[in-house]
């Protein structure tokens, strides 16, 4: 008999939870509600909001909205996006995600505080990603975003830097190039380093480890978009090879070997727990 086991840690942060909590009280009496961008990286999750009247638009179509409520996910934006919210009449509902926003206003901080003397603000993240994009506006477009510890080449060690961190960006990644900084940074130059990682996202590395390693086989449930999955995801195969990346049950469509026992379900900060709940279902179907 085959025992499956979900992850109680797993499953959407507080950031998630609170805007798609903002996108269903708006339309509990609202027909319909725009959002900028995915309102979470989880196709799934979006097609159910998108059946309660959740419209997805991008930054060309809020160019062209007018008298109008939009949503802002839990990434957050530039300062252009609400200058343009307020030229256009649009209402914003914010959901940026408390711990973003804090990052956002202390980089802002931050870059007006350096204008004199033109130190480096350097951001440790996606380049492209939502959340990155929202912290270079805090800049005026000036900040340096390295995704990697190679990226490091792009800085001058001859100017003072400043580094921050993507919110959800591994903490050990982080590490490795605040370390590789310190080492090339010429004498007399400063050197600060923020480590701006939410201990939400953080502290599910340890936990998801442990979690993995405890099963016989995992199937681990995210978006094929989710950043944070790609990287949780990556931790499980290393604490468990027998472990499966899946975006839905239907992903799954064959028995397990005879050998099984023990399976986990677990998934990302994007993952809402009825999809992990329906993988489970799955299981036990396919394996009775």
């Amino acid at each position: 008999m085959i025992k499956v086991e979900i992850d109680k840690a797993s499953g959407f942060c507080f950031g998630v939870v609170n805007a798609i909590e903002s996108a269903e009280r708006e339309l509990r009496h609202a027909d319909s509600l725009y959002c900028l961008g995915d309102i979470v990286h989880n196709s799934l999750e979006v097609q159910r909001l998108q059946s309660m009247g959740l419209c997805t638009i991008d930054h060309m179509d809020l160019q062209n909205l007018r008298n109008t409520t939009v949503l802002l996910r839990a990434h957050g934006e530039p300062p252009s996006t609400y200058s343009l919210a307020n030229t256009n009449q649009i209402k914003i509902i914010d959901a940026t995600c408390p711990v973003v926003l804090r990052l956002q206003k202390r980089i802002h901080k931050c870059y007006r505080d350096s204008l004199s003397n033109r130190n480096q603000i350097v951001i440790y993240g996606k380049k492209g990603h939502a959340e990155v994009n929202g912290l270079v506006g805090q800049t005026e477009g000036n900040a340096i975003v390295i995704e990697k510890l190679e990226d490091i080449c792009k800085l001058d060690f001859s100017k003072n830097i400043d580094l921050f961190s993507q919110t959800t960006m591994p903490l050990e990644g982080f590490r490795d190039i605040e370390k590789a900084i310190k080492q090339q940074i010429l004498c007399g130059v400063q050197f600060r380093s923020y480590d701006t990682i939410c201990r939400q996202v953080a502290n599910r590395l340890p936990g998801i480890k442990k979690f993995a390693s405890e099963h016989d086989w995992i199937y681990f449930v995210a978006g094929e978009k989710s950043s944070n999955g790609k990287m949780l995801f990556k931790e499980c195969l290393k604490a468990n090879p027998n472990s499966v990346f899946i975006s839905s049950s239907r992903e799954i469509n064959s028995g397990l070997p005879s050998n099984i026992r023990n399976v986990g379900v677990c998934g990302a900060t994007s993952t809402p727990k009825w999809l992990m709940e329906e993988v489970a279902v799955r299981i036990l179907e396919l394996n009775d």
